[in-house]
Parts: C-alpha cells; sequence; structure tokens
C-alpha cells in the first residue's frame, strides 16, 4: 500500500461509535463477533466467497476460525470492515494480488486509524490517503480513480450489523439490547 506522492500519513477523525472501542454490549471486540453468514448478508458476499477468502488467507475471523466441519467462524467488527474494503476494491477492479498488499496493510492498523483514512485506487494500486492535503495531490498527479471512505464503510456496516446477532467466543451469553418503548408497544399491538 502506498502513501501518496507527496504526502506523510497523518491522524485522520476518530469515528465515534458505541461499536468500537470497548466492543459490543461493553465486550472486548475479541470476545464478540458475528458468524460467517451474518458477515456475508452485512458485506454482501456470498458464503462461497467468505470460504475461498478464509482458506486463502485474504481475509481469516480474527476471533475464532473454523475448527473442522460444522464449526462456525468468527468475525469481529473490524473483520467485517476490512471485508467490506475487499469486496468494494474487487468490485473496483482491483487486483486479488494488490487487494492482499492493502488487507495486509489494514491488518496493522487500530480500528480508530482505519476511521480517519481513505483508500484510492488507479486499478493496479492501492493508495491511503489520511488527510485532505493527500487527496488533492494524489488526484492532482491524475493516479486516483476510486476512492473508499473507510469511516463510510464503518457507519453503514455500524447502521446495518446491530440487526444481526452476536455471539460470544467463550459461548457465554450476550445480552440483547434493552427493548426501547415503542418497540414493545409495537410487539404488543402484533400480539393483540
Amino acid at each position: 500500500m502506498d502513501n501518496p506522492p507527496s504526502g506523510k500519513p497523518e491522524q485522520g477523525e476518530l469515528f465515534p461509535d458505541p461499536l468500537l472501542g470497548a466492543g459490543l454490549d461493553g465486550m472486548p471486540d475479541q470476545l464478540v463477533g458475528f458468524r460467517g453468514p451474518t458477515a456475508c448478508q452485512v458485506v454482501g458476499i456470498t458464503y462461497r466467497q467468505l470460504d475461498y477468502w478464509a482458506r486463502t488467507g485474504l481475509v481469516m475471523p480474527s476471533i475464532r476460525g473454523a475448527a473442522g466441519s460444522g464449526s462456525q467462524r468468527l468475525y469481529s467488527f473490524k473483520d467485517v470492515l476490512v471485508l467490506k474494503v475487499v469486496k468494494r476494491l474487487l468490485d473496483a477492479g482491483v487486483s486479488l494480488q494488490n487487494i492482499r498488499v492493502a488487507v495486509e496493510h489494514l491488518r496493522r492498523r487500530g480500528i480508530r486509524d482505519l476511521a480517519g483514512i481513505t483508500l484510492f485506487s488507479d486499478g493496479t494500486t492501492v493508495y491511503e490517503c489520511s488527510s485532505p492535503e493527500e487527496v488533492v495531490d494524489l488526484l492532482q498527479g491524475g493516479q486516483g480513480v476510486f476512492g473508499i471512505a473507510v469511516s463510510g464503510a464503518m457507519r453503514e456496516i455500524s447502521g446495518s450489523i446491530k440487526d444481526f446477532p452476536v455471539e460470544r467466543a467463550d459461548g457465554g451469553s450476550v445480552d440483547e439490547t434493552p427493548e426501547d418503548e415503542l418497540s414493545r408497544r409495537r410487539a404488543r399491538r402484533a400480539i393483540s
């Protein structure tokens, strides 16, 4: 992954979200995650793609890998975010070889660091920009043709993933989010 020609990486604006940092339901991100089918639905890929990417090491689940037939992989929020970025890069026509380089770079970053970057690609190379100046430098050089704002992907995933079940890696139970008054009234109406 390359930085723009004349820019140095800077810390971008942090993305405040309850899913980040402490994880879901106050649990650390290493303990609570999402099964493969949920990751597929949120990201918009097939289970076959997810399985292939895990088996080839492109994006492996960081919480729990497959341990034989019938076992369930468990993906962290960051894993799902990286899957979303991979999907977008593939849709833009970036080669799998270059995506592997970008994913390796993303894995080394913390979730808050990821929120401050935008990825650009000219179809050959993937560039990381973490400031408006870097974006301008890259575009003035005529190199960037497709961009992915990682914070936008985070917001998109955060909004949709809350509707899916989470699972603890240690087998413990995850408390459901408290039901609000409007949800209780709708449920009562649906029953009557």
